[in-house]
């Protein structure tokens, strides 16, 4: 699998010990995040991670900041994207089986690295339940949908 990985300034290290452990477990991974510690904006390492799914040249994403919520924002901004921010391993697993996220985000600041592991780990072992949730799932689409829908309908206005 290719997984594409973003951070900012706050993840740095944690990024590293995640692309390494991604590799140790027979993936390929790109990486679209800061390698700096000098302060950067988080918006555009989601948005690029975001990109790189949405367009197929990854399979999934990973993205960290330092408590996940706002790169994952902006992730969520490209359309076909469902980032979710976990915590712990059970979340990471369901929100893969039930919401059939493409992008994992988690805080440097709020989990370690082992726990981060268990979170990768849990989230890439983890398939698309299907049956219920796909219908679920076509309805967050479907929202994208009617999104797109209103925006031409207001470009068209002006």
């Amino acid at each position: 699998m290719k997984i594409a990985i973003g951070n900012d300034h706050a993840a740095v290290e944690l990024k590293r010990e995640i692309m390494e452990y991604i590799v140790s477990l027979g993936h390929k991974v790109e990486n679209y995040g800061t390698d700096e510690n000098a302060s950067c904006d988080y918006p555009a390492f989601g948005e690029a991670v975001a990109r790189a799914v949405a367009d197929g040249r990854a399979d999934c994403g990973i993205l960290i900041c330092g408590t996940g919520v706002g790169i994952s924002i902006a992730a969520n901004k490209v359309n076909g994207i469902r980032a979710a921010v976990c915590s712990d391993a059970t979340t990471a697993r369901l929100v893969k089986e039930h919401n059939d996220a493409n992008i994992l985000a988690f805080g440097a600041r709020i989990v370690g690295s082992e726990l981060a592991k268990d979170i990768v780990s849990a989230y890439l072992s983890a398939q698309f339940a299907g049956g219920r949730h796909a219908q679920r799932v076509a309805m967050l689409s479907e929202i994208e949908e009617r999104e797109r829908q209103n925006q031409k309908a207001k470009d068209r206005a002006y």
